[in-house]
């Protein structure tokens, strides 16, 4: 098979391209072992180099996972749908309901590595709320795990003169959320805006997130307004790209 320009696509492709289309075609399942590194070799007589690329292109992609000691399987992770209109509307939080919920679809969902704090405000942080530089900010950190695999980071800023004690320093925030806590302080939520890139992940991301090797990170920065224009919350979040799905709904 040649491609474009006459060259030969590298044998390691064509071997994920066959181990994807055999995945494709459902004779390797969603947990299912691929052909180890010693299969790949004796079957189309490549090196062992050769046949460690094709399972990581696969890897790559997020459609298959090394396990250590184990060998490389199908994954069998069904992704999140995020539904990025419908989740923040009001109905969802101001009924009591974490935004997440709908997400997790009655499957496990653990929040850790959750983190609370008080800071002054860096000037990215303080420009992003309209607040002066070294404002007290309340800064909430947590990771959500799905399933056992951890498929999101979140870091939210809250500026102090509004949430102070309140939940909202706290680790459970209650029914609903910040946004329904906000909503009882007189500062509900009325407009959100919402920047999405794809990125590679640094060190620390995927470390925190046990990313596969090669898989990107989706960086969504949620601005929240209140009536009247002012920013209250501003949510940095960090989304394992393999393990989501992103879906916008909306009317013509």
């Amino acid at each position: 098979m040649s491609s474009q320009g006459g060259t030969r696509q590298p044998k390691y492709q064509r071997i994920a391209d066959a181990l994807r289309a055999a995945i494709q075609a459902g004779e390797y399942g969603p947990g299912d072992r691929l052909p180890g590194e010693n299969d790949l070799m004796a079957t189309y007589e490549v090196a062992r180099m050769t046949a460690r690329q094709a399972l990581g292109v696969l890897q790559n992609e997020g459609l298959a996972e090394a396990r250590k000691g184990a060998g490389v399987f199908v994954r069998a992770f069904k992704p999140l749908r995020r539904r990025g209109i419908q989740r923040l509307a009001h109905e969802q939080w101001g009924a009591g309901r974490s935004i997440w919920s709908d997400e997790s679809e009655d499957r496990e969902l653990v929040v850790d590595q959750i983190d609370v704090r008080e800071e002054g405000a860096d000037l990215r942080i303080s420009d992003a709320l309209g607040i002066p530089a070294d404002a007290r900010v309340w800064a909430r950190s947590r990771r959500f795990v799905l399933d056992g695999k951890p498929v999101l980071f979140a870091m939210s800023y809250l500026p102090s003169d509004i949430v102070a004690d309140s939940a909202i320093t706290q680790v459970d925030t209650g029914p609903g959320g910040a946004y329904a806590r906000l909503a009882e302080l007189g500062h509900a939520p009325v407009h959100f805006r919402e920047e999405i890139r794809s990125r590679m992940p640094s060190a620390d991301e995927v470390e925190r997130l046990s990313l596969s090797m090669g898989t990107p990170v989706i960086h969504i920065v949620r601005t929240a307004f209140a009536q009247g224009g002012r920013v209250v919350e501003v949510n940095e979040m960090t989304l394992d790209s393999a393990s989501y799905v992103l879906e916008y709904e909306f009317d013509a």
